[in-house]
This record gives C-alpha cells, sequence and structure tokens, in this order.
C-alpha cells in the first residue's frame, strides 16, 4: 500500500500529520472554534506552527476553552497570571489582544452578529486551478484584507491579512490542499455539503 500524499509543509511531525489530516482546511462553521483558531493564529505570529500545536492544550487550559464570554472576563490578575504560564506563548500583546477578541466575539453575538458569519461572508470564489505545489499558494488575498479590516472595526487586534489567510485556509473558508494531496477532494466535499452560517 503506497504511503498518503500530503501537502508538502506537513513534514513527518506527528503533530502535523494529525493536523493536517484531521483538520487542516475542513470547514469549520461554529464560532467557538473560529475564535479559537483566530487566537492561536495570533499567537502563532513570529513563530513555528508546530510550536502552537504543542502548546494547544496548555492554550485551552489557560483561555477556558477558547470560551469567549469566560475570556471577555479576564482582567489585570489574568493577564498576569498568563504571563507567568510555561505552558503557553508569554506575550502582553498577544494576551492582551486575545482578551479584546473575546471581548469583541460577545459584543458581535449581543448585536445578533455571529463570528462565523462574519468570517463565511468573505468566503473567495473556488479557484479554477487547484495549487499544484506551496508556491501557488498567497499568502493573502483581498478578500483576507477585507477581512481583517471588518474584524478590526468590531475590535479584533493582532489579526492582519496574512494572519487572517492563514486561518481561512486552516477553517476550510478556502481549500488549499495542493492538488496532489489525498485531503483536497475530502475537504472540497466538506465544502459543498457544509450550510453556511
Amino acid at each position: 500500500m503506497s504511503p498518503l500524499l500530503r501537502c508538502p509543509w506537513v513534514g513527518d511531525a506527528p503533530e502535523y500529520l494529525a493536523y493536517h489530516d484531521a483538520e487542516w482546511g475542513r470547514p469549520v462553521t461554529d464560532s467557538g472554534r473560529i475564535f479559537e483558531k483566530l487566537c492561536l493564529e495570533s499567537f502563532q505570529s513570529g513563530l513555528s506552527w508546530l510550536t502552537i500545536l504543542r502548546k494547544r492544550p496548555a492554550f485551552r487550559a489557560a483561555f477556558a476553552g477558547f470560551d469567549p464570554a469566560a475570556v471577555a472576563g479576564y482582567g489585570p490578575a489574568d493577564v498576569e497570571r498568563l504571563l507567568g504560564d510555561a505552558g503557553i506563548v508569554r506575550n502582553r500583546a498577544k494576551i492582551e489582544a486575545t482578551i479584546a477578541n473575546a471581548r469583541a466575539t460577545v459584543a458581535m453575538t449581543e448585536a445578533g452578529e455571529s463570528l462565523a458569519g462574519l468570517v463565511w461572508s468573505f468566503e473567495p470564489p473556488p479557484r479554477v486551478t487547484p495549487p499544484l505545489a506551496l508556491g501557488d499558494l498567497p499568502s493573502l488575498t483581498a478578500e483576507a484584507t477585507a477581512l481583517a479590516k471588518a474584524l478590526r472595526a468590531r475590535g479584533f487586534r493582532f489579526l492582519g491579512p496574512t494572519t487572517v489567510y492563514a486561518s481561512m485556509q486552516s477553517l476550510g473558508v478556502v481549500n488549499d490542499h495542493v492538488a496532489t494531496c489525498f485531503a483536497r477532494a475530502e475537504c472540497e466535499e466538506g465544502r459543498r455539503a457544509v450550510t453556511r452560517p
């Protein structure tokens, strides 16, 4: 039996294999899971995604399972506690941005708007030709730039267009598995079947 063909970025780290095969590019329409991914992507800025994957259980513990309502209630004492937590990335600006982003998520919900609905409203049209190699993938798009601007207008922080595009890839808003990757067809089928928020 031949090995599965995957996207070239995967490598052989078990965390990357599991993340690629079961999560990356699979459509997510739950606002809570989208909030978590946006937070983790902002923490990843300047670091390896593998570092974030390995710290993910600690991040979930530190940020109340990424429950926006719980994180929105964090105050200065929580920031200091998190700065002392060796299990996560201890960056004050990113920690404070996560709390601000939780408050923005809660404010959206209170205003009758969903984070999932906002993110998916910037879904681009499908590519005519699937990417053949990593070099065929953009680092940002017009849709990601517009979504970053819309998030910023709602009070979100530390989510520039490149970070937002990485989130769109991981959330399945775009299917950026390369043409030869086994997961491409699975993710495309999932995208066709998903009910957009």
